[in-house]
């Protein structure tokens, strides 16, 4: 590799703690967004491509990001949907046989700002104790105070409706049409490999915008509906709640994953809350207390569902718990047809322990 000559670069947070690194390749300017952290040690670029990321500022624990390239199969939206991308190793050259380009081009192609040489560790450890917070990645590192300035009128993640900006414009359709069932996802920022797992077990799927009414779903005629995961904080999501209020009440078939989980517990009238970092990886350990079994799972959220109002409430069990912290990972409806997942079943990136909860959303299209 080439000797390249990078430009210094820096991460502010919000209270004021500055990290220094270099920017990646040509890219200059400032990003801005809530600063988080993925533990994953494979599938940047999916998780780079996760709308449910959407304005985040994403660090990157693995010590080297890059290293194997990136490939045209391996995105889960239209578009890298990360603000900025803060790593310590940036690899400009990489060793895959399948990779169509290096991330250098695939970040430049989405014109997205990335920093590295950031001593991850420390700023990790810092975020972990001090909690998630709005941060600035920038070259303009003679300009603190601007920066500072401009990162103080950066809206903060809690009371943020995001979904508006990933959902689809239209209507769309995915898989086979003459599948089987017919599934209504209300789309909230969902990702591409969960239509693929919902399409192969024999389901045609409608896609339909965050601001679509239960009347439009319905017109479908679907077996059942999904609600899709997304950014953002779950309680704006007005319209979503009342389409999954109605849903409930006809009992009908419903599963959600992530935000739509969130969104389902809302409608049941249970509160979420802001976490004080989020969970955000491929190795989080979850266990089934209806089979007592453990699964390893991929997750993305940084709100939560209340786990003393979700005991207390009459209609409702928890069915999955985050071995971790003890939150809320699962709940289903004791008396409708509906279930929700905090975490992602469909991993990509992640294993696949999980996946037997489509399986289980298509056998309660069949008790329609």
């Amino acid at each position: 590799m080439k000797y390249q000559k990078r430009q210094k670069a820096i991460v502010l947070l919000a209270d004021g703690t500055i990290f220094y690194g270099k920017a990646v390749g040509n890219k200059q300017g400032s990003a801005f967004g809530e600063v988080c952290f993925n533990t994953g040690m494979t599938g940047y670029q999916e998780i780079f491509t996760d709308p449910s990321y959407y304005g985040q500022l994403m660090v990157a624990t693995n010590a080297h990001i890059g290293n194997y390239g990136t490939n045209k199969d391996e995105v889960e939206s239209d578009s890298i949907k990360i603000a900025g991308l803060i790593v310590k190793n940036f690899s400009y050259e990489y060793s895959r046989d399948i990779a169509d380009k290096s991330l250098e081009d695939f970040l430049n192609d989405n014109n997205l700002l990335a920093i590295s040489d950031v001593d991850t560790r420390a700023l990790v450890s810092y975020i972990r104790d001090h909690g998630a917070m709005n941060a600035v990645i920038s070259t303009d590192v003679d300009n603190i105070e601007g920066l500072k300035k401009q990162l103080s009128e950066v809206p903060e993640m809690n009371g943020l409706e995001l979904a508006s900006k990933v959902s689809t414009k239209e209507p769309y359709y995915f898989g086979d049409q003459n599948a089987t069932y017919k599934v209504a996802a209300f789309d909230i920022g969902i990702k591409k490999n969960i239509l693929r797992n919902i399409a192969k077990r024999d389901a045609y799927i409608k896609v339909f915008p965050y601001n679509s009414k239960f009347e439009e779903l319905e017109a479908f005629k679907p077996d059942g509906y999904f609600l899709s995961n997304g950014p953002g904080d779950p309680e704006p999501l007005v319209e979503a709640q009342e389409v999954a209020k109605e849903i409930i009440k006809r009992d009908l078939p419903l599963f959600g994953i992530c935000l739509g989980h969130q969104v389902i517990a809302l409608a049941n009238g249970v509160s979420t809350y802001k976490m004080h970092n989020g969970h955000r990886g491929i190795n989080h350990p979850v266990k089934n207390l209806k089979t007592g079994k453990g699964e390893i799972t991929s997750q993305n959220h940084g709100f939560a569902v209340n786990r003393e109002e979700s005991e207390a409430h009459p209609d409702l069990e928890i069915t999955h718990v985050h071995l971790n912290d003890h939150t809320v990972a699962g709940l289903a409806m004791k008396h409708k047809n509906c279930f929700s997942v905090q975490y992602h079943p469909e991993a990509s990136p992640g294993p696949h322990d999980s996946e037997y909860l489509f399986d289980q959303f298509i056998e309660n299209l069949k008790k329609k």
